[in-house]
């Protein structure tokens, strides 16, 4: 039998006891053992690590490891934290795609239906009914064109949204208008009546959607942030809502999580505060996805396709 598989960063016994079972029942071939039951000679002799938003020094305690497989789709923390060129393979998985797509429609209907201002109305005990405004008559900008854009893309446009796209490097996606570069993304954002941010986080897109980049949206426009927390700079996206030129903004992914308490976004009456779930992690169907990469490890030899080093994902 092959080097035992190192399971890092699992939070707390409960979730490593499940991922165990889970990803076992998967690849019965293969042994998983937690980092923190590892002894020393395990732990050099460990050639693949799976990882759950792990701490780097972890898995940078495993000496022998010739690539790491993420559970998560956002794998910013380890890129670029050892001293040693690591492939890092990031969960590209058809149910995660599905389970984000499903939220991004949800929530753009929130908007566009006005849920927002009909809360207020229900707790202010208004009585008044808004305009109707058809999926044909709004535009959804996703910034963002991975595997989550792709799918969020077809089901905004198969509910009837006209859907504008912006990625870093040109992507062509059928019936999408798409945008690419950071000169075309004024361009992108001025068509806008709800962005949606899908971008993984990196260097570049760090601070992305900043004043400047508000402000180029339509007046009146409102933001879903379903990437992660630092895309968006929380003040600038205050004072946008604070004068009116941004209507709402969903926000799923912060700085810090959980929120802190004393977070002036959980009492804003622009916001609405979601605890990270627009894209939960299908166990099922990430070890089906993990145990194919393994399998294929195992073998050719080949390590899977991973993490660009220099685009950081």
């Amino acid at each position: 039998m092959a080097e035992a598989i190192a399971l890092v960063g699992c939070k707390g016994p409960g979730q490593e006891a499940e991922y165990l079972r889970i990803l076992s029942a998967a690849m019965p071939e293969e042994r998983l053992i937690p980092f923190r039951t590892m002894d020393d000679a395990a732990r050099a002799a460990a050639r693949v690590a799976v990882v759950a938003n792990p701490d780097p020094a972890e898995v940078a305690a495993l000496p022998g490891l010739v690539w790491v497989q993420s559970l998560w789709a956002g794998v910013e923390k380890l890129v670029g934290a050892f001293d040693r060129p690591l492939p890092i393979v990031r969960l590209v998985d058809r149910e995660m795609a599905r389970t984000m797509a499903e939220a991004v429609l949800a929530w753009t209907y929130y908007l566009q239906r006005d849920m927002p201002a009909y809360a207020r109305q229900q707790r202010d005990r208004v009585w008044r009914p808004h305009a109707y405004r058809k999926p044909s008559d709004t535009t959804v900008g996703l910034l963002g064109l991975g595997a989550l854009g792709t799918a969020a893309a077809e089901r905004l446009t198969g509910a009837g949204f006209r859907v504008v796209g912006w990625s870093r490097g040109p992507k062509a996606v059928p019936g999408l208008e798409t945008f690419h570069g950071t000169d075309s993304l004024p361009a992108m954002l001025g068509r806008c009546d709800i962005l949606v941010c899908l971008v993984p986080l990196t260097p570049e897109t760090r601070g992305l959607v900043d004043a400047r980049r508000l402000a180029a949206l339509k007046p009146g426009a409102a933001l879903i942030n379903f990437a992660r927390g630092p895309i968006v700079v929380t003040e600038d996206l205050i004072a946008a809502l604070d004068s009116g030129h941004l209507a709402h903004a969903v926000l799923d992914v912060f700085g810090v999580e959980p929120l802190p308490a004393d977070s002036p976004l959980w009492s804003h009456p622009g916001v609405t505060v979601l605890p990270h779930i627009s894209g939960p992690t299908d166990m099922d169907s990430a070890a089906a996805t993990v145990a194919e990469n393994l399998r294929a490890y195992r073998r050719t030899g080949q390590v899977p396709d991973g993490v660009d080093a220099a685009r950081g994902y």
